[in-house]
């Protein structure tokens, strides 16, 4: 039974990218709003580490208020971008509750959960920071691309029983992002000193970039995931 996808739904057609020898760590990757999880498995194959398992799901497909309902990818509604619009609670808590259930799935499969990352871009790295710092289990690290911690008012008492008080986080940000504008990001990276160990949480920025990733951000991102989870 350790093996059946079935029983988590996101995993079902979820995109894989394996190891080329034997996994003993993972890293699970959040996609953005409207996207798929193809476009982050195959720039995380561009960075792979031979023993870690990439899982990035798909998000479902629900109508967004942001988008005049428009029904699209995301993983919780949105119905704003700025640290003080409204926001989809029951959506964000049952969405975290349903990535905890691959944390959970590859635990069974024996990889422990401080060899595992989550990860994410935009709405999938607001989804990963939620999640992990709500989380029962003790991850290795988060890695929030240009995104923002959501419901982010109920912190640092929304963490208090969770176990990742000395996570490390990696957050970058595009400096000329016109979505979620960076200074969004550095009030998200303040706050997220108030939740975890301070000096655990690295934020980085670049120069010219939108909303989107760059080849030196995915060398930090390679970094941070070589450090916290080495060859065993």
């Amino acid at each position: 039974m350790c093996g059946n996808n079935m029983s988590v739904p996101l995993l079902a057609d979820a995109v894989t990218v394996s190891g080329a020898e034997r996994e003993t760590a993972a890293v699970i990757f959040l996609h953005g709003l409207g996207d798929t999880g193809h476009s982050w498995a195959d720039a995380l194959s561009s960075i792979r580490l031979p023993y870690v398992k990439y899982i990035c799901p798909h998000a479902p497909r629900i109508p967004v208020t942001l988008n005049m309902k428009m029904v699209m990818p995301s993983w919780f509604d949105l119905m704003g971008l700025t640290p003080d619009a409204p926001e989809d609670e029951a959506g964000i808590k049952k969405a975290a509750e349903n990535i905890k259930a691959i944390i959970e799935h590859e635990m069974k499969n024996g990889i422990p959960p401080n060899r595992i990352i989550l990860g994410g871009f935009s709405q999938g790295g607001a989804l990963s920071l939620y999640t992990a710092l709500t989380c029962q289990h003790q991850l290795a690290g988060i890695v929030a691309l240009s995104c923002w911690l959501p419901l982010h008012k109920a912190f640092p008492q929304a963490a208090n029983n969770s176990v990742n008080k000395d996570i490390a986080i990696l957050q970058c940000h595009g400096e000329m992002d016109p979505m979620i504008p960076v200074r969004f990001g550095a009030l998200t990276a303040e706050k997220l000193k108030s939740v975890v160990t301070p000096t655990k949480v690295q934020f980085k920025t670049y120069p010219g970039v939108m909303h989107s990733s760059c080849p030196q951000e995915m060398m930090a991102v390679k970094e941070f995931i070589e450090k916290l989870l080495p060859r065993i």
